[in-house]
């Protein structure tokens, strides 16, 4: 119990600038535009770093650390290998600092998560099979929230395809995320907060979201709460299709998301025989067409997946056709001398409760 007790002790950090003094002596300042929030409180980041479970002698890339807060965390709780990327040249001088703090344990990418190679940050030495336990190499960050999305959408493509920081195995992430997004990461069939991230994300990962922290922790204060998930791939995802073929299913079912499901799956179609391939998926699937999008569970978007995989091999160009590509190439309607790009839905069935009609949406959300 000694030697165990004396083994942790050593990975903590020596006495350190607090985060509040490291921000004053580089006078550093989060910048609005890239939605920088700086969590000071290591209460709160050690609470973070719990949910990646136990950390000692692990490999850990962090997502923007910014001044440091959670990468001191991260390394008091015992990892070994700390890789930092962060984007902003501010925090560069704060992060050599923590780095001559602990000797060899901080590595520094000065670069742009979207765009970096993790899979050439780590040695293939920590790799385990995919259908074994986790590498032990975790992905912690508190994201800015304008990159937050397109990130794990990012991390999910590579999760299917097994590369970038998955080429590990199935390396586990805990993330920060405006609690709207969380909740609709998480979120259940039925519910109010379900959507397209939610299939793209529990399709291909268990995940929980841990707890939520208020926003009055962070500085500058947002206008949101905050949510920390936990991400873990599945040995096998519960749609065996390629990413972008089911995207592009989910991404159509949702684009009327207070509708039918079916008015979704005809835009997988061209207009010349889009009754008809609709009718044939939604039977093939045997999902009733009446069902909203949020109503509709994992194993029916396998359906349609399925259905519409099966269409796309007799007539591959499915797989090429966008709707809103044909819209764009549509000349002026008659009908109301619509604009270019604006699709014309039948009056009755389409109007929301206030009587509107209801555009389409490419949001995630």
């Amino acid at each position: 119990m000694m030697a165990a007790s004396t083994k942790l002790s050593s990975f903590r950090l020596p006495p350190l600038p607090t985060i509040g003094e490291i921000i004053k002596l580089y006078n550093l300042r989060a910048e609005k535009q890239l939605s920088q929030n700086f969590l000071l409180d290591l209460r709160l980041t050690d609470k973070i770093v719990r949910q990646a479970g136990c950390l000692r002698d692990a490999h850990v890339c962090e997502v923007g650390p910014g001044p440091g807060g959670l990468t001191r965390s991260i390394l008091n709780a015992g990892a070994t290998d700390v890789l930092v990327v962060e984007k902003d040249t501010r925090f560069i001088s704060g992060l050599k600092l923590l780095s001559e703090a602990a000797p060899g344990r901080v590595r520094i990418v000065h670069g742009d998560i979207l765009t970096y190679r993790m899979d050439r940050g780590f040695p293939d030495t920590i790799s385990k099979p995919w259908d074994g336990d986790p590498p032990n190499l975790h992905i912690i960050g508190n994201l800015p929230f304008n990159v937050s999305t397109p990130l794990i959408i990012k991390w999910l493509e590579n999760i299917a395809n097994r590369t970038g920081p998955f080429a590990f195995g199935r390396t586990q992430l805990t993330l920060t995320f405006q609690k709207e997004v969380a909740e609709r990461l998480t979120a259940s069939t039925g519910s109010k907060q379900r959507s397209r991230l939610s299939i793209m994300a529990q399709y291909l990962c268990t995940v929980h979201n841990r707890f939520t922290i208020p926003g009055r922790a962070f500085v500058p204060k947002p206008k949101v709460d905050v949510g920390v998930v936990h991400f873990t791939p599945l040995v096998q995802p519960q749609i065996q299709h390629p990413f972008k073929l089911v995207e592009k299913v989910i991404r159509n079912v949702f684009q009327f998301r207070r509708k039918y499901c079916y008015k979704g799956v005809e835009k997988l179609f061209p207009e010349a025989s889009r009754f008809e391939l609709t009718q044939k998926m939604l039977q093939n699937a045997d999902v009733d067409p009446t069902l909203r999008p949020t109503e509709l569970t994992i194993p029916q978007f396998r359906a349609l997946a399925d259905a519409y995989a099966h269409l796309c091999t007799h007539e591959p160009s499915l797989l090429h056709y966008e709707f809103r590509e044909e819209l764009r190439l549509k000349p002026l309607t008659k009908q109301g001398n619509k604009p270019e790009g604006t699709f014309i839905m039948d009056e009755k069935l389409n109007k929301n409760k206030h009587g509107k009609q209801e555009e389409p949406t490419n949001s995630l959300f």
